[in-house]
């Protein structure tokens, strides 16, 4: 995703000469990349693309998992654990920039507002999950308000986890626990919107619970 963003920057900045800046932010945590799937270049650009599509599952439910950063690895591991225990296949989709996705659809939304006469267009995010299946769950490392800032022009029912409140000077994996943005966190809010679609039903959401480890995480939320 960088080089793909680093790239495009050099190309308007230096040989369009566009008047314009490019920002980037990094983490400061060392792990493998995925590799990046074909043709998805403008996708990055855009601000979203499809990282890694669900498994063939008969009779299963689906999901969309939004993700971004270091927590993408666990949207991924979020994907296998429904796929493996809850005949859930979820697609993982990869967010570079919701930034550039609610100014994509501001831009249309003003088009639309002034050419009433003409065919209306779509916001890339709306283009998007308009083809999907399933709720669509967004989980980052930032605060909520983050994703949430195109969950208006998103179609299907949507649902963010981010780190909202005071930060904590622990590990990585606790604060992430205790945030819930962790993989069994992103499983149990999957579980949990489908649940109130009618399509998971509250026993097997209340057994997910103690299974994801989450069901003293109230307690542990009330101590920290």
């Amino acid at each position: 995703e960088i080089a793909v963003i680093v790239r495009e920057g050099l190309r308007r900045m230096n040989e369009n000469q566009e008047d314009i800046f490019y920002y980037l932010t990094a983490y400061n945590e060392n792990y493998a990349m995925p590799n990046m799937p074909e043709g998805v270049e403008e996708g990055i650009l855009r601000g979203l693309y499809l990282l890694k599509k669900g498994p063939e599952i008969k009779k299963g439910q689906k999901a969309q998992l939004v993700s971004c950063g270091s927590i993408l690895r666990h949207a991924l591991a979020a994907q296998q654990l429904l796929a493996d225990n809850y005949n859930i296949s979820a697609d993982v989709w990869s967010a570079p920039s919701f930034q550039q996705l609610r100014k994509d659809a501001l831009e249309v939304e003003h088009w639309n507002l002034h050419n009433p006469d003409k065919s209306p267009r779509k916001a890339h995010v709306t283009e998007v999950f308009e083809k999907t299946t399933g709720p669509v769950i967004a989980a980052t490392d930032y605060m909520r308000s983050l994703p949430d800032m195109v969950s208006r022009w998103i179609p299907n029912p949507y649902f963010s986890l981010g780190t909202d409140g005071f930060g904590m000077s622990d590990t990585r994996e606790g604060l992430r626990r205790h945030f819930q943005v962790d993989a069994e966190s992103i499983v149990y809010a999957t579980l949990y919107q489908l649940f109130k679609a009618g399509q998971v039903n509250a026993k097997t959401l209340t057994k997910a619970k103690v299974e994801l480890g989450l069901a003293d995480r109230a307690a542990f939320a009330h101590a920290i």
